[in-house]
């Protein structure tokens, strides 16, 4: 898969818009946690259908939960601590990662799963993912990341829109 290719048509798809995480990654750093109003944001930006859940969470577990992300350098900890949160499921709080440190992290979700098993990192589909499933998609893409120059945000959005255009069929 050549990552410039598929990054140049990853504006084609309907992806999360890597201008918008990097404003909340940029708010984040300079504050030090996220409001619930910024999660809110990014799970609408991810997943319009179950963005509302984030209205359930308590303003201050927020900004205690997005604080003590910022402290940690463990990715299974970090996932695992945001999807704690009700509205976030592993890919989304794969935004809330890729937006505070993009040379580190990536947006992952189906398609990107899809494109590792497409090629050749990962064996098997999967519809759902938790923090160890993160884990296991963040090391390819972080492989891939070193080999070409790119970031693993980069990576992982050059990987979904791979996905875009090589499935046949439905996503789900």
């Amino acid at each position: 898969m050549d990552v410039e290719t598929y990054l140049d048509r990853y504006a084609e798809t309907q992806g999360v818009l890597p201008e918008r995480l990097d404003a909340v990654g940029e708010q984040f750093r300079e504050q030090g946690y996220l409001t619930r109003d910024q999660l809110y944001d990014i799970a609408y930006e991810s997943s319009t259908r179950s963005a509302y859940h984030v209205e359930k969470n308590p303003e201050e577990r927020c900004e205690t939960v997005t604080a003590n992300v910022l402290a940690l350098d463990d990715d299974f900890s970090q996932i695992q601590l945001l999807t704690g949160l009700s509205g976030f499921k592993a890919p989304t709080a794969s935004c809330i990662l890729a937006a505070l440190d993009p040379e580190r992290h990536a947006v992952v979700d189906t398609r990107v799963w899809a494109s590792l098993d497409r090629l050749g990192y990962l064996d098997g589909r999967k519809e759902s993912f938790d923090a160890d499933d993160y884990v296991t998609m963040i090391g390819p893409i972080r492989e891939i990341a070193a080999d070409t120059g790119y970031s693993p945000a980069e990576v992982g959005y050059a990987l979904f829109a791979y996905d875009v255009e090589k499935r046949e069929g439905t996503l789900h």
